[in-house]
């Protein structure tokens, strides 16, 4: 859909010669629904509010304290009265450190002038959309895709193409994604570990599709931001080490919400060729002025005088996942009708929930889609998942296994319970 046939701007348009009406809501609002994996989060915190012992799987956050060196910066920060707008593109000291740490992940040199801090992964995301997007443009996502890559696509002008990956284990193989390319054809979004499937591209798969890029003139937005929390024997693979020749026409996106437990906190960045971080900096001057200046101060002290206790935090997370991954894969072993697809990286198992679609719950109601089941299993078996509908497939479920381990065990018992009673 463009904005010229946006149903808002379409409807109820006046007889010629008659008195225009003005339209309640901008066109591109048709464009845009709310997140689904904001909404079945906060329904769960809600029945939790309420009383009610729920298993959030749906929240895309790890459920533990705040990395230690980012809290004492934060609390250091405000006691030195850190309060005024920074650079609009982040500290200069910390953009310096992360250059440092892109340099370390792609084996490049880096310098600050290439690195613009934002306001967490989905502004570097926006972004990156509004300065490499015309409309008309299309753009490649294999699905099941994150929520937010596709509406930014369209909010920029442009159209996501899906790349059906259910057949082939969720991941894109270089055969459909040379069909989906046309003239049009501007960028690919490659997300690894994949949110929500939790798979984790190999340095094969990266190279061929590198390749094809190359070929044909294609940007690559590379979304990283589960990339630490990958545990053995998987491994995450930064595009441009594997691929140092495509450095103009890489952007990196990575954020600092997952590996260190602040969500709430909105830091991530982009890493991309000097140009494309000069647009994007000047959107973000129009935007979000700067990202939150205490945040900022925090990072730049985890990444520098608290580099070794970080690194201590997150490999403590990794091996905290792994134990919750292997709980969750023992109990939801019991499902009957239901293939459970256990991704290597992240924090998230994909369920594919189409041998129950058709069926009957225990009360006699339908199972039409994932949205059913998500809505059932929230109810009956207090369980808050999110839906594969939010990611462009209707069969599928996300779980979230970052959360406190007796109400990972608890939830997925009554989750394997509530399910093997459809029939």
């Amino acid at each position: 859909m463009t904005l010229a046939d946006s149903p808002a701007l379409t409807q109820d348009r006046p007889p010629a010669g008659g008195r225009p009406q003005r339209q309640p809501l901008a066109g591109r609002t048709a464009l845009v629904s709310a997140s689904e994996t904001a909404r079945m989060r906060t329904l769960g915190r809600e029945l939790a509010a309420a009383g009610r012992r729920i298993a959030n799987m749906a929240a895309g956050e790890l459920d533990t304290a705040l990395a230690a060196p980012v809290r004492r910066a934060a609390i250091a920060a405000i006691e030195a009265g850190h309060n005024r707008y920074t650079d609009t593109s982040g500290l200069p000291g910390l953009r310096s450190a992360i250059a440092g740490l892109v340099a370390e992940k792609t084996g490049l040199a880096w310098t600050p002038a290439g690195i613009s801090v934002t306001a967490g992964a989905k502004q570097a995301l926006f972004n990156a959309a509004m300065t490499l997007i015309d409309p008309g443009c299309e753009v490649l996502i294999p699905c099941p895709y994150w929520t937010t890559f596709p509406t930014q696509i369209r909010i920029a002008g442009g159209t996501p193409v899906a790349l059906d990956t259910t057949a082939t284990g969720y991941l894109p193989t270089p055969a459909m994604i040379r069909a989906a390319i046309t003239p049009a054809t501007r960028m690919i979004v490659l997300n690894t570990p994949n949110n929500p499937t939790g798979r984790v591209y190999d340095a094969g798969l990266l190279d061929q599709i590198a390749s094809i890029a190359q070929d044909h003139d294609l940007w690559i937005l590379f979304d990283e931001c589960y990339g630490a929390l990958v545990p053995a024997p998987a491994v995450h693979v930064n595009l441009l080490r594997l691929r140092p020749d495509l450095r103009d026409r890489v952007v990196l996106v990575d954020s600092f919400s997952k590996s260190c437990a602040m969500t709430g906190w909105r830091i991530g960045y982009l890493a991309a060729p000097e140009p494309v971080i000069k647009a994007a900096s000047a959107f973000q001057s129009h935007t979000a002025s700067n990202p939150n200046v205490i945040a900022q101060h925090a990072v730049l002290a985890a990444l520098t005088t608290g580099r070794a206790e970080l690194d201590a935090f997150q490999a403590d997370i990794r091996a905290l996942l792994a134990g919750n991954r292997a709980l969750a894969l023992d109990i939801l072993a019991g499902l009957d009708r239901v293939t459970v697809r256990p991704g290597e990286g992240g924090f998230y198992l994909y369920l594919d929930l189409g041998r129950l679609i058709g069926r009957q719950f225990a009360d006699g109601s339908p199972v039409t889609d994932a949205d059913a089941v998500a809505e059932h299993l929230l109810s009956e078996a207090g369980v808050a998942s999110v839906p594969g509908s939010a990611f462009g497939d209707p069969r599928g479920l996300r779980l979230s296994y970052a959360i406190d381990g007796d109400d990972l065990a608890t939830g997925l018992r009554a989750l394997v319970a509530t399910l093997n009673r459809v029939a």
